[in-house]
């Protein structure tokens, strides 16, 4: 059973408010917080904006400057709460993920209550996410792609084994850095707040999504140390973009916002 109680005084659905809500799901409270740009009536689309692991919603809506985004393309962005500040993502290194929680349940019971408070059209929901956000959003897709139309991960990819077997194509940007200390670009074991795991490499993970969504060959576009792969003209219109960063880091790139706004903005169903 779900319930939902709004804190700070906020009401469920005033336009141009930003607000704190607790969702109880799976008999445990989980909180959020939700951005609602002004002067929309009826905004163009919900996403989800996920923290790394360590982190809290508010710390990445400050971390990524999203609140802008979100006006700028009338969305509604929402910042979930992990359990211990992680995710269950599928790696099985993670507190929530050793302990069985449904944080895929979650998160989509999250877009329901958010669809219905604020009006979302359907097709118009997006997960983005950094580090244990980004392999969060990878699981939503895989597990949810009839709720997600596109995501943007940055510098997460998919546990090695978690199977991905997407109901529909879903539209992914890929955005990561070849020198990523924490999750490597070229996959394998990595040490995160967790624990141990396996992941796969963003090119195969960006491979695979091409797969799924019957994509052509990419196409590839250079700008100084940023090389776009693109694949377009997929399933559904769908699209998947890979960014590699060679000599980034494990960090949110200052235009990922900009860029993953942008790839949502033109990719709903």
């Amino acid at each position: 059973m779900l319930t939902c109680l709004a804190v700070c005084g906020a009401g469920n659905a005033s336009a141009g408010a930003d607000s704190a809500g607790m969702l109880s799901f799976g008999g445990v409270d989980r909180t959020y917080q939700v951005h609602v740009p002004a002067g929309r009536d009826h905004p163009a689309g919900l996403v989800l904006n996920l923290h790394g692991a360590g982190m809290t919603g508010a710390q990445q809506a400050a971390a990524t400057g999203y609140d802008a985004i979100a006006d700028q393309y009338g969305f509604v962005v929402a910042y979930p709460d992990g359990i211990d500040m992680s995710w269950a993502d599928g790696r099985g290194a993670s507190v929530p993920d050793r302990q069985g929680v449904d944080d895929v349940g979650f998160l989509v019971a999250l877009v329901d209550k958010l669809s219905h408070d604020y009006g979302i059209p359907p097709g118009r929901v997006f997960a983005t996410g950094m580090s244990a956000g980004a392999f969060m959003a990878n699981r939503l897709a895989c597990d949810r792609a009839d709720v997600f139309s596109a995501i943007a991960p940055v510098s997460g990819t998919l546990g090695a084994t978690t199977k991905c077997t997407p109901s529909q194509p879903v539209s992914v940007l890929e955005m990561h850095g070849t020198a990523d200390p924490v999750v490597p670009f070229d996959g394998g074991g990595m040490i995160g707040r967790g624990g141990q795991s396996n992941i796969e490499p963003a090119l195969d993970m960006a491979n695979g999504w091409r797969n799924v969504d019957a994509c052509g060959p990419p196409v590839e576009d250079v700008a100084g140390n940023t090389h776009r792969f693109s694949a377009a003209g997929c399933a559904g219109g769908t699209e998947v973009v890979l960014v590699r960063i060679d000599g980034g880091g494990h960090v949110w790139p200052p235009d990922a916002s900009a860029a993953s706004g942008q790839f949502f903005a033109t990719h709903g169903r």
